[in-house]
């Protein structure tokens, strides 16, 4: 869909359900366009809606063609440019009843609407200039949160704190590229007009802003899609046992059989508003079974992905000089890890205090005992305890791509600084780093590019 097409669509109304599919209490119908209205209201009976002032509710009933009444409802009215859209709105609450719903969006579609793409109201509200780019994208990342830091990083981005950011830092580059770019209407005389050593400081300033940026994506990207944990150790030294008590109940099989975890298992708890993906990983030991062989060929893979390894050993099996050895070949893997030792309740004071200077965490995974002292380890080892999460903080792997290119632009532009570069290659190298930036808000886009942002969202938003 090219962007002259999506704006020409902009002139049709819009349906959708805004709430999730299937039975419930109420749902939630959302029209969005400029017969939003006068749709709703040709098979409303209750108040002429036309007639109502913005932001108000109203019941009434809605009846097909024959008159057959529907459903009762309320009709919310939020008329242009106050609404999410920009545009007239309607949303219809209704019981949620799967026929009911259906039933209204065909008789809404026979009057005139359509149905909606995917993200296609907050590409409406993008379009309109109700938000850029990177706001709407915090929508959908608003939706898919699902702990306290991902909420509020999204909820961040959403309110504008990213964006307010890059306005600046793009207001200050606007200001010199004029200048340079006056400089070259008079290159004949020979003036500057843009002081070379300000415009050094600036770009100086830009790139330290944009490095702390890029930096922040790697939290940030933990915040929003959670922490990779892989749970591994040889077999049944109780890894499944852990992953249950973890997430307090019985997700993973449990059984004295060793080699009964032949593939990956993963489940999700928040701790302390930190959304934690652990993976259970079949036993690491050599065998002539090939499907188990390939189970333990993806837990080395895993291992090597993972943010952070939490690796259990049964003290009662092997001694701690083949956990030293363990241990050693951890080290060799990379990834950080927790050093877990399971059957604490089996160890003597003189066996537990041998453990201690391989610093790991004591537990019992039968009875949960050391548990929560685990869990306030990862805390740790992630480093996300003391991440002020309103600080603008990067969570799109897009965003720093773009980033990275303004970054690489603007030290050209320190290049041509130093060296005797002309004002028209110095003003096309900051035009550039402009241009990246506006690839983040939407200042400057493709219809490539807005096709898969939003081609990602529900429908109905």
């Amino acid at each position: 869909m090219s962007i002259i097409s999506m704006e020409a669509e902009s002139a049709d109304t819009i349906v959708a359900l805004a709430t999730p599919t299937g039975s419930g209490a109420i749902a939630v119908i959302r029209l969005s366009g400029p017969q939003a209205i006068e749709i709703v209201n040709g098979v409303f009976k209750g108040k002429d809606l036309s007639k109502q002032a913005s932001h108000t509710v109203h019941f009434g009933t809605i009846r097909d063609e024959g008159g057959k009444i529907l459903d009762e409802v309320l009709a919310s009215i939020f008329i242009a440019p106050h609404s999410y859209t920009r545009e007239n709105v309607v949303e219809v609450s209704t019981h949620g009843s799967k026929y009911i719903v259906e039933s209204i969006i065909k008789l809404f579609i026979r009057k005139g609407a359509r149905a909606a793409k995917p993200g296609e109201f907050t590409l409406r509200a993008f379009l309109h200039g109700g938000m850029d780019l990177s706001q709407a994208e915090a929508v959908a990342d608003l939706i898919a949160s699902n702990s306290a830091a991902s909420h509020q990083v999204a909820m961040q981005q959403m309110r504008g704190g990213f964006s307010n950011e890059l306005k600046q830092l793009r207001e200050q580059l606007i200001h010199f590229a004029s200048m340079i770019e006056l400089e070259l209407d008079f290159s004949e005389e020979d003036v500057e007009f843009a002081n070379r050593s300000q415009l050094k400081d600036l770009i100086l300033e830009i790139i330290k802003v944009l490095h702390r940026l890029i930096l922040s994506f790697e939290q940030g990207n933990v915040l929003k899609n959670g922490v990779p944990i892989v749970i591994a150790g040889k077999p049944n030294v109780g890894k499944s046992t852990l992953l249950n008590a973890l997430l307090n109940e019985e997700r993973a099989i449990v059984s004295d059989i060793a080699g009964t975890t032949r593939d990956t298992i993963e489940d999700e708890i928040n701790i302390q508003g930190v959304s934690f993906r652990f993976i259970d990983t079949a036993g690491i030991r050599d065998t002539e079974d090939i499907i188990e062989a390939k189970g333990v060929e993806r837990t080395r893979e895993k291992m090597k992905k993972a943010r952070l390894v939490i690796y259990l050993v049964d003290p009662v099996d092997d001694a701690f000089e083949e956990v030293s050895i363990q241990v050693a070949d951890l080290i060799l893997l990379r990834t950080p890890f927790v050093l877990v030792i399971n059957k604490k309740d089996l160890l003597s004071p003189d066996a537990l205090a041998e453990y201690e200077p391989l610093n790991p965490v004591f537990i019992s995974a039968k009875s949960g005992d050391g548990v929560e002292a685990l869990k306030e380890e990862l805390l740790n080892q992630v480093s996300l305890r003391n991440i002020n999460v309103d600080d603008v903080m990067v969570t799109n792997i897009r965003h720093v791509e773009a980033l990275l290119k303004t970054q690489a632009s603007l030290e050209k532009v320190l290049y041509g600084i130093d060296n005797p570069i002309t004002s028209d290659f110095l003003a096309m190298d900051i035009r550039q780093a402009l241009h990246h930036l506006g690839e983040i808000t939407g200042q400057v886009s493709t219809e490539d590019l807005l096709d898969n942002i939003f081609s990602k969202f529900c429908i109905g938003k």
